[in-house]
Order: structure tokens, then C-alpha cells, then sequence
């Protein structure tokens, strides 16, 4: 499944990642990071796309001793995929984990043939989009009680 060549600097890589291989460990990084950190109620974490290899793409960022410390999914959607559930491990934010795994869905989108992406974006994480060339869409909403904006990004 793997067809990216992986990214990596001195601290980190990030590659895609099989949900049957990494799913628990993929899913103890978004609970620690949704759940208990921001309250998102655990049974709607996790849901059918998760497991669905037709049309979930997941990634994953490990330290340098194969540790996951990020994840994050593409679902293939049309006419636009969509990002989502992106989560870097607290010790880990502000060091570029983030703006790999999202470069990474990115050229996968692309791969899959498609123009253009898009996120819900937690609104105070709206900056980190925006500096990677993703656009607010609309007005806010909630979504699992935290305020969101849709963003969305064309890929050349």
C-alpha cells in the first residue's frame, strides 16, 4: 500500500500506514489526543472509514525508534477528499510532524487524481492550514462540540 516514498528528518519519518497493521496504535494517538485532551466523546473517534481500504488512506508519523507519535486520513471522497483526524502527540507539536503528514495526504490526493482537498479544520488550528495553502469555506460550525472551518486547498 505503500506507494510514497516515506519523508524523514533526523527526528522523525512519516510513511502511509496499513489501519490492520497500526489501526490500535493509529487509534491510541487520536484517543489521547481528541479524548482526552480535548474531550471528544470516545464512541465517535473511531468509525467505519477507519477500516474501509477502498476508500481510507492512513499515515503516520514514528520517532527514530519506530514509535508513532502522529497520524492522520485521507478519505477519498467525491468530488473532494477530505483530511481529517490529524493528531501529533503533545511533545511533539511545532516540530513539522504536522505539516509531513498533511504534505503526505496531500500528494496522495493528488495521486488519486484528484484537483483539490479539504479539511475540517479546528478553528484555532485555521493558521496551520492556512500557511499550507488551505482556504476557510464557510461560515464555522461544531463538530463533536469544538468549533470548525471547512478549508480547502487546490493541488497544482
Amino acid at each position: 500500500m505503500n506507494n510514497v516514498k516515506p519523508r524523514s528528518n533526523s527526528r522523525y519519518s512519516v510513511s502511509l500506514a496499513d489501519w490492520q497493521q497500526f489501526g490500535e496504535a493509529l487509534s491510541q494517538i487520536r484517543f489521547t489526543v481528541f479524548v482526552r485532551e480535548q474531550g471528544v466523546p470516545p464512541e465517535i473517534e473511531l468509525d467505519t472509514f477507519d477500516s474501509d481500504t477502498t476508500q481510507c488512506i492512513h499515515a503516520a508519523a514514528r520517532d527514530e525508534d519506530g514509535n508513532i507519535i502522529a497520524t492522520g486520513r485521507l478519505i477519498l471522497d467525491k468530488p473532494i477528499p477530505r483530511i481529517g483526524r490529524m493528531a501529533v502527540l503533545k511533545a511533539w507539536r511545532g516540530a513539522g510532524v504536522g505539516a509531513a503528514l498533511l504534505d503526505m495526504l496531500c500528494q496522495e490526493v493528488k495521486r488519486h487524481g484528484f484537483a483539490q482537498v479539504l479539511v475540517h479544520a479546528q478553528t484555532h488550528a485555521a493558521p496551520f492550514y492556512f500557511k499550507r495553502g488551505f482556504l476557510s469555506h464557510g461560515s464555522e460550525f461544531a463538530e463533536a462540540g469544538i468549533p470548525h472551518l471547512e478549508m480547502r486547498r487546490a493541488l497544482a
